[in-house]
């Protein structure tokens, strides 16, 4: 089943064309990764299927509902999560508090006199937390937390809004090699047990190449690649786009 369709999509800033007639499908339960080197256009076709850019033209469907003119908070409630390349949770709360805080947006729900914050969607909290490994350190403050764990308890509240679509923005990046397999392979199981779409960006090509399902390449606004990761990998146009750094090769992750 599709979640996420991509047709037509293009954005120019003044006279640079960041993309350019871009045309993509992710399914349920499936990882598709978006690559390309820096100023390929990934980070404006994120923002753009987020609703923090709109397109000048294309079409934009989450289950066949138009995101297009929709406000990020909009899109969030209709079951899109995103996790960040820098990680951003309130330090000083709790890793549980902190998953309340979403579960709280998420429901709509509001703090009386008589009932405080904390106290509300507990359970709740603490089922995501043990979904992603982190239960056992629900009471510490994020600001005192691994890094590792960190992406773990942000992935949990890019979870509290029941996606149906999950973006990842750089999930790995600032992750030690065996943190960021640990990552990628909990979200792998995840998406396939709660059919949720991924599509991710990742300068790591042994994630890359690891973890997708599907792989498509931008360079310069373009589309120029699709396939499962033995045909990009084989493509020769992705071999001159990464050409000189071997990263599609070696995994060197530039």
């Amino acid at each position: 089943m599709t979640v996420l369709s991509v047709k037509g999509l293009h954005k120019s800033f003044g006279g640079v064309q960041a993309v350019q007639d871009v045309n993509f499908q992710v399914a349920a339960g499936e990882l598709l990764a978006l690559i390309g080197p820096n100023g390929a256009g990934k980070s404006t076709c994120f923002n753009m299927l987020n609703g923090q850019l709109r397109p000048d033209t294309g079409v934009v469907t989450l289950l066949g509902r138009s995101l297009l003119g929709l406000a990020p908070r909009q899109i969030w409630r209709l079951g899109v999560g995103r996790t960040f390349q820098i990680t951003a949770t309130f330090n000083s709360m709790t890793v549980r508090e902190n998953i309340q805080m979403a579960l709280l947006s998420f429901h709509n729900g509001l703090m009386s006199f008589w009932r405080p914050a904390n106290a509300l969607y507990r359970d709740e909290a603490m089922a995501l937390l043990d979904r992603v490994g982190m239960a056992d350190q629900s009471e510490r403050p994020c600001g005192i937390l691994a890094y590792g764990d960190l992406k773990r308890v942000e992935l949990a509240i890019a979870l509290a809004n029941q996606p149906k679509l999950l973006l990842m923005d750089e999930p790995t990046a600032g992750m030690a090699p065996t943190e960021r397999i640990a990552l990628m392979d909990l979200t792998a199981k995840l998406a396939r047990q709660d059919d949720i779409a991924v599509l991710f960006t990742e300068h790591d090509m042994d994630v890359v190449f690891a973890q997708a399902d599907r792989i498509i390449v931008l360079n310069r606004g373009r589309l120029i690649a699709e396939g499962s990761p033995d045909e990009v990998r084989a493509n020769p146009e992705v071999q001159a786009v990464y050409l000189g750094s071997g990263a599609v090769f070696a995994g060197e992750g530039h």
